[in-house]
């Protein structure tokens, strides 16, 4: 018999599947301080919490029976997830419960908008009839654009073509011909942002995505343009909106979240009379709350048995023996990953990775969960992506995948070589594991390096022309920024060539406009290795 805790309020008809199957017994005790659940938790094969419970290091290491800790919802933030692998429990979330609510939502925020329905409501029922005050616009002939085309982005499009909407998107992975299916033109965020008479943000919260509509995005904006954001606080700068509102650029506002939650009472949004505001209602209905509870009840009972399943969010079972080869190289694999996509363009069509060497005798998938990882974290949340469902998120994304070995390579015992095709181009890095000293990038493109996955680095196409290189150091220098180190390459002389530099702090956006407009310079790359993956000012 199975004993499954329940510490968090979660629907009942949710936990059916649980409750009325014969191997497992379910206890519901809610509102547990640590101490309380460290005491209890000894007894239990598994945990299952909404977001109240914080399943400490502590809690998880007196969970001496617990198979796996299941979050009904989307977000693992309080759950210790290093403990959870570190003890091999399995932590399962429900992703896909919430998306038609918080579309909905989201539809119901634009049509609010569109028609003052809350501000005309309030001045009803306090007695004002006020015709005059409240003239709306129609969604049929707007053009809609959606920031973000993953699951709630697309349902999203789907409601607003019902309503003759003109739809035009953003998503570094959606291919054009799944958006042609879904009557989606793919845009660049610079043409949604010019265009658009409608714009709804449904990306997650990532250092790319924070404050990517900002004063410079509202600048440019069509005048009586209107906004919605139910996805994240953060990914559109608030104060920046506010200033928008007020010159008249933005005609109104719809926000389902906060940069910090709650806001505080002089939050400008809760007095700004163009601005909807809720308190993050988005996966706020009785459907969505059983829906997740339905989800992670399965997949706990499954884990329980022994039966495949999915949503699981932490390091998958790898035999010890092959585990002790590859571990070394889980972190260059997406260290790989996470520097090459920053430095590619266009929708991601196909990854190619090559092991070369010592590495073509072994069973090498494990380390494909890594690379993936590292490519589709760097426009998706790390809590979206995992080691887990990184290969499921590609295949969604149409994403092409190729594995090759060899037992050649250039220099190294062992070599990695990972390939990204685009819709624009075709680039590639190799790295390897030297010894004594850790991962480092020794090739990009044709061009060998040696560099440490740290720092910053800027990453130069140019014309070969005498006095290139000075230029940039000038500039580089008149701008506080320091060279670490230098390498440079050239296929034959006056051709193309490359600069690759390693600089000690990152470089602003208009140190690399700066660089841009130097004739001889084509492109400016700036490689973050921070490990959220952050970019600096890259520039096409």
């Amino acid at each position: 018999m199975f004993k499954v805790l329940v510490s968090d309020p979660i629907s009942d008809f949710g936990l059916q599947q649980l409750t009325r199957a014969e191997d497992v017994e379910v206890a519901k005790i809610t509102g547990l301080s640590e101490e309380e659940l460290i005491s209890v938790i000894h007894s239990y094969d598994a945990l299952l919490v909404r977001s109240q419970t914080k399943v400490t290091k502590r809690i998880i290491e007196a969970g001496v029976r617990l198979q796996v800790i299941g979050r009904a919802g989307v977000g693992v933030d309080n759950i210790d997830l290093d403990a959870a692998t570190s003890r091999g429990i399995v932590v399962v979330n429900a992703p896909d419960g919430n998306t038609v609510t918080t579309c909905e939502h989201t539809f119901a925020m634009m049509m609010s908008l569109a028609r003052h329905i809350p501000q005309a409501y309030t001045k009803t029922v306090a007695g004002q009839w006020d015709r005059k005050s409240f003239l709306g616009v129609e969604l049929r002939n707007k053009t809609l654009g959606v920031l973000g085309l993953g699951r709630i982005g697309i349902e999203v499009a789907k409601l607003a073509a019902a309503f003759g909407m003109t739809l035009i998107g953003y998503d570094p992975f959606l291919s054009e011909e799944r958006a042609e299916k879904l009557g989606i033109k793919l845009a660049t965020v610079d043409t949604i942002i010019r265009t658009a008479d409608f714009i709804t943000v449904h990306t997650p919260l990532t250092d790319e995505t924070h404050h990517m509509i900002a004063r410079q995005q509202f600048d440019v904006m069509k005048r009586g343009m209107r906004i919605i954001n139910c996805a994240r606080g953060g990914i559109i700068d608030e104060s920046a909106l506010v200033e928008a509102l007020d010159e008249g650029i933005v005609a109104g506002a719809a926000f389902d979240v906060f940069e910090h939650e709650p806001p505080a009472p002089d939050h400008p949004f809760l007095r700004h009379p163009k601005i909807i505001v809720t308190p993050h209602l988005g996966a706020s209905t009785l459907e969505a709350q059983e829906n997740v509870a339905v989800d992670v009840s399965e997949q706990v009972i499954h884990i329980l048995r022994e039966e495949p399943f999915k949503n699981a969010v932490n390091m998958p079972t790898v035999p010890s023996d092959l585990l002790n080869q590859l571990q070394p190289w889980f972190t260059l694999c997406e260290q790989l990953g996470r520097s090459l996509v920053q430095m590619t363009d266009g929708a991601i069509r196909e990854v190619t990775v090559e092991c070369a060497g010592e590495l073509a005798d072994l069973d090498t998938s494990p380390l494909i969960p890594y690379v993936l990882k590292g490519i589709l974290s760097h426009h998706l949340s790390t809590e979206q992506v995992n080691i887990v469902n990184a290969i499921h998120l590609a295949k969604l994304r149409d994403i092409h995948l190729t594995v090759r070995k060899s037992l050649f390579t250039e220099s190294a015992s062992c070599e990695i070589t990972l390939r990204l095709k685009t819709t624009i181009e075709e680039r590639w890095v190799t790295g390897t594991l030297l010894p004594g000293v850790g991962g480092r990038l020794v090739r990009i493109g044709p061009y060998p390096v040696v560099l440490p996955f740290e720092g910053y680095v800027l990453l130069i196409s140019q014309q070969d022309m005498p006095g290139t290189i000075g230029r940039v150091g000038t500039l580089l220098g008149d701008s506080g920024i320091n060279i670490a180190t230098m390498q440079v390459g050239r296929n034959e002389i006056g051709g193309s060539a490359v600069m690759i530099l390693k600089i000690d702090k990152k470089a602003s956006r208009n140190v690399m406009e700066s660089l841009l407009a130097i004739p001889e310079i084509k492109r400016v790359r700036e490689i973050s290795f921070d490990e959220r993956g952050e970019e600096g000012g890259a520039q096409p």
